[in-house]
């Protein structure tokens, strides 16, 4: 496929991703709409889950959203630049002696441990004023958040600004698992303690769960940005494509090995493409032999091990008139994050947080 270029940062480009805004947006309607009695928050971590949280975070605003997650506090003070009259609550709180930079940028912290509470109740003491917080519970994941036994005394949260109690669910994937409802039901006991706080249990997964796991917040991360709930569950929109340009066209002889390691030997002449993407922009090394790149609907496969700067491709299959600077699909119609994200042996969020900073990046508007 050849491509008219825009200008020529594009065309130096060896690689570009193309993000649609307005495909996030459209998923943030869809999923707001399945919780039309919840606030409909947004996850913006991880730099928006690699796509950009400067551009895509207005987006969602525009379309809504007044409350934001991050997961680390840079990450909330680089969100603050961009949104002022936001909430942004940082899942992991604050390291000790950080108090002051949380509240100095409006940040509200999700207190996960009593240590947290406590050091946040003196912070707020010192001050004079009860700035807002978050209180999350673990709930059986054993990973973030206050245990039953931590919830015994009542007098460590006296004081508290309490904003949210929330939760987070370890197998909303698996819709029947069992281990959803205890969690909900974990969650609904410990928010009994907090009685008139808001309480949030669902990230992107969990919301899909239905009605009675949605509560008074839900907080859609990864389904904003496309990424299926479950493999039969496919009605968001597809927000990345990822297209790869030809380095370099060879044609390889009966006997030739390609790669490092020489692990791939080719079995008659074949042609064979190099691409300028490995794994350093987040296409893996496991995806060797099981990776591939597509031409309209041809299937090109990956042969060789993935490079840090390159991957080779068979070009068996592909029309003969393709040559050097021609472009071949990564992400696309034919292979979405997810199908890519199963070659790997991984999960659509690796690939997406993955994505590396080298793409060349086209972001369709949001309208």
């Amino acid at each position: 496929m050849h491509i008219f270029f825009q200008d020529a940062a594009s065309a130096r480009a060896g690689a570009w991703m193309t993000v649609s805004l307005r495909a996030i947006a459209e998923n943030y309607d869809l999923v707001a709409g399945l919780a039309p009695e919840a606030e409909c928050a947004a996850v913006v971590k991880a730099d928006a889950y690699g796509l950009g949280a400067a551009q895509v975070a207005p987006v969602l605003a525009a379309r809504g959203a007044k409350t934001f997650f991050v997961a680390h506090l840079d990450e909330g003070i680089a969100l603050r630049a961009v949104l002022p009259d936001v909430r942004i609550f940082v899942l992991h709180g604050f390291m000790p002696g950080c108090e002051g930079s949380m509240q100095a940028h409006g940040l509200i912290p999700v207190l996960n441990d009593p240590e947290q509470v406590r050091s946040w109740k003196r912070f707020c003491e010192k001050n004079k004023q009860a700035f807002p917080a978050a209180l999350q519970f673990d709930t059986g994941m054993s990973r973030f958040g206050l245990s039953p036994a931590d919830l015994q005394d009542r007098t460590v949260f006296e004081g508290l600004n309490l904003q949210l109690v929330m939760s987070h669910l370890a197998c909303a994937d698996e819709p029947d698992n069992p281990a959803n409802d205890m969690q909900r039901q974990r969650f609904v006991d410990m928010a009994a303690r907090f009685p008139g706080v808001p309480r949030s249990l669902s990230a992107s997964s969990g919301i899909f769960l239905g009605p009675e796991y949605h509560f008074e917040l839900i907080r859609p991360g990864a389904a904003l940005y496309g990424i299926a709930p479950s493999e039969g569950n496919r009605m968001l929109r597809p927000v990345v494509s990822l297209d790869a340009r030809i380095v370099q066209i060879r044609t390889v002889e009966a006997g030739d090995r390609v790669g490092y390691g020489l692990s791939w030997t080719a079995t008659e002449p074949t042609q064979v493409a190099t691409l300028g993407l490995g794994y350093a922009d987040g296409f893996f090394r496991a995806q060797e032999g099981r990776g591939a790149v597509w031409h309209d609907r041809t299937r090109l496969p990956v042969i060789g091990r993935v490079s840090m700067d390159s991957i080779s491709v068979d070009l068996t299959d592909a029309p003969a008139d393709l040559e050097a600077g021609d472009v071949l699909s990564v992400l696309g119609p034919a292979q979405d994050v997810d199908a890519l994200a199963r070659s790997a042996g991984t999960i659509g969020y690796e690939v997406l947080t993955s994505l590396g900073s080298r793409f060349h990046r086209v972001y369709v508007p949001a309208a």
